[in-house]
């Protein structure tokens, strides 16, 4: 049986209220243009959820507009911007279905039809109210006799079309719903891209936030292999807004959690996630992996990912993208800032001074300036503290197990036993491998100079805590400011217990090195953009894990992605399935890395059904999906 699909217009076919914007042009520079507009949408409102008769709305409206004839064009122009995205994208469907496809609209024809038809809307297959004109093109009202100028209108001209097969409705409005209300229709699809009526939402069939779900229901070909609304985001561990906001206007569908999550809570939760956010704190594990039956890209809105099993990602075919610069100065602030106030004692001198006590002394007091400074990793913090720290006088020195270039007149030490013996003030930052546990023991603080500052800014687990107590209790560390521990709450709201807790000259900060809200935005822009590039083109770029690939958007085709186990003779099969089928390659890219390969294949719009089946048969595939 046929499927016909009757579509609204205003904030359905297009983002806005075309009366709306009619105001905002009729009114330009009247004074009362701010009160007018307000109205004007009130009634819209009103209308649109039934509160008020649509003939009382439209009435009321046009008297407010103050519009002419000549105001139409700029009207025209303005609509031409506003088509809603996901129609934008699905032109194909219009130009397949046209003769299956209705614009119904209580808007008005003189500004409909030219934006519909340019889609592919047949002149005749559009039902809309007609403008009633003075003599001097002032808009006068309407025709009173078009049945789309009073309440049931859109029932009683889909009554009159009869046509014959399922009748699908897609808007946004109480008048939309009114047609399978009639039982003209046989779903009534919600559309919510644009606004989200509650009262229309509750009656609606279906929500649809894009007409790629619509078509997805109805298994018909969009632009998109897969709705972005299907695609769930789990967000843990009060990811910044900015994050929350990109991926929600993307059209993914975003849960957002504000703490961490232990092992077994996020087994449950992860199962039907596609995308998961976290920071630092929620550990991503093989047990965590192997529940996850959807998930496809892991974002780490901080710079580790040692808290992230990326070999089992690896496995899974799920791609880990972290912020490896985004907070970096934030950090190195924050480093530089702890060196001040330990080395002039100036922590305990507050808490006395909180106590009322007033201690004025030099003692123990000093200047960081023609101090040395031993930095323990000299990646992207590590090498900027370097810089900062020279810039206000420090010598600076620096150990690192990979070769690094120095920068500045920073000098490179060959061992790290050397550079605790040398440095006035260490500190560390160190990645979170397993390696490091513990590289800073009681042997390692016995080859620090007496009295000497220390910092953690890196990982909990790189310290022996223990052993830090015993140096400070003995003044072996004279200052020391840890911001990372071994064991951290997962939520504000649980407790945190420390062996370090009331030293004397110990900062003690929660974690907070990247937490400046510089960095966070920097962060919930950066960690986004990678996930969505990914998500919506298969680029790679910045991922740890997988083989970093800057691909292109693609129009006119499909992109096919496949990720296996790196074997040779993979990219021979799949192109001699492509062969087979007769498929031509637009364009192909191959990069692997020591486990996997990462094959993105372009080809023309046409394939057969059971190309794709095959191609996912392939011996060693990790994982395949149609891009578009």
């Amino acid at each position: 049986m046929d499927k016909y699909f009757i579509i609204d217009f205003d904030s359905t076919l297009t983002r806005v209220e075309a009366m709306d914007l009619l105001a905002s042009i009729s009114l330009e520079g009247k004074p009362q243009k701010v009160a007018a507009e307000a109205k004007i949408k009130e009634l819209t409102d009103l209308g649109m959820n039934g509160e008020i008769s649509f003939r009382d709305s439209l009435k009321d409206r046009l008297l407010l507009l103050e519009a002419n004839k000549s105001h139409l064009p700029q009207l025209i122009n303005a609509l031409k911007d506003q088509v809603s995205v996901s129609f934008q994208r699905n032109t194909e469907f219009f130009a397949t279905y046209s003769d299956k496809i209705y614009v119904i609209s209580n808007g008005f024809k003189e500004y409909i039809e030219p934006i519909v038809t340019s889609l592919g809307v047949l002149p005749d297959h559009i039902f809309a109210n007609e403008l009633v004109f003075d003599e001097k093109g002032n808009v006068t009202g309407f025709d009173e006799n078009n049945p789309l100028s009073k309440d049931g209108g859109k029932a009683e001209v889909i009554r009159a079309l009869d046509l014959d097969g399922d009748i699908y409705v897609i808007g946004d409005g109480h008048n939309d719903y009114e047609i399978k209300a009639a039982g003209l229709a046989n779903r009534f699809y919600a559309f919510t891209e644009n606004v989200s009526r509650e009262k229309v939402m509750e009656k609606a069939d279906h929500i649809a936030p894009s007409l790629d779900e619509v078509l997805f229901v109805n298994k018909i070909a969009s632009a998109i292999s897969y709705p972005k609304n299907r695609i769930k985001v789990l967000l843990l561990e009060n990811v910044h807004p900015m994050g929350v906001a990109l991926l929600e206007n993307e059209g993914f569908s975003v849960e957002v959690y504000p703490a961490g999550l232990d092992e077994d809570e996020l087994c449950e939760k992860i199962k039907g996630i596609s995308i998961l956010g976290i920071r630092s704190k929620t550990q991503v594990t093989q047990k965590v992996i192997e529940n996850a039956n959807r998930l496809m890209a892991i974002g780490a809105f901080c710079i580790g990912t040692n808290q992230i099993d990326l070999d089992a990602c690896q496995d899974k075919g799920i791609a880990v993208f972290n912020a490896p610069f985004s907070n970096t100065r934030s950090v190195v602030e924050l480093a530089l800032g702890s060196i001040i106030m330990l080395i002039r004692n100036i922590f305990d001198k507050s808490i006395l001074m909180h106590h009322g006590k007033w201690d004025k002394s030099a003692s123990g007091s000093r200047e960081i300036r023609g101090k040395k400074l031993g930095i323990i990793g000299y990646g992207n913090i590590g090498a900027q503290l370097s810089v900062v720290a020279e810039s206000i006088g420090m010598d600076v020195y620096y150990y690192d197990a990979e070769e690094k270039l120095a920068l500045g007149n920073a000098t490179k030490v060959e061992s790290m036993e050397a550079l605790l013996k040398t440095a006035d003030v260490v500190t560390l930052h160190v990645d979170g491998r397993v390696e490091n546990t513990n590289i800073i023991t009681e042997k390692e603080f016995n080859l620090m100079k007496d009295g000497v500052i220390f910092l953690n800014l890196s990982r909990g687990h790189v310290v022996d805590i223990p052993a830090l107590k015993a140096a400070i209790k003995s003044k072996k560390v004279a200052g020391c400011a840890i911001d990372v521990f071994p064991k951290e709450p997962k939520s504000n709201n649980d407790p945190f217990e420390s062996e370090l807790r009331g030293l004397p000259n110990t900062i003690l900060t929660p974690h907070i090195g990247g937490s400046t809200e510089e960095a966070q935005v920097n962060i919930g822009q950066f960690v986004p953009a990678r996930i969505m590039d990914y998500i919506n083109t298969g680029t790679t770029t910045n991922s740890v894990n997988f083989p970093n690939l800057q691909l292109p958007r693609l129009q006119n085709a499909h992109r096919l992605i496949h990720i296996h186990k790196n074997v040779p003779g993979i990219i021979a099969k799949i192109n001699q399935l492509f062969a087979q089928h007769e498929i031509n390659i637009v364009g192909q890219y191959l990069k692997t890395n020591e486990k996997i390969g990462y094959v993105i294949t372009d080809i023309d719009k046409a394939y057969p059904n059971d190309l794709i089946k095959s191609l996912r048969d392939i011996d060693h595939t990790i994982k395949f999906r149609v891009l578009y």
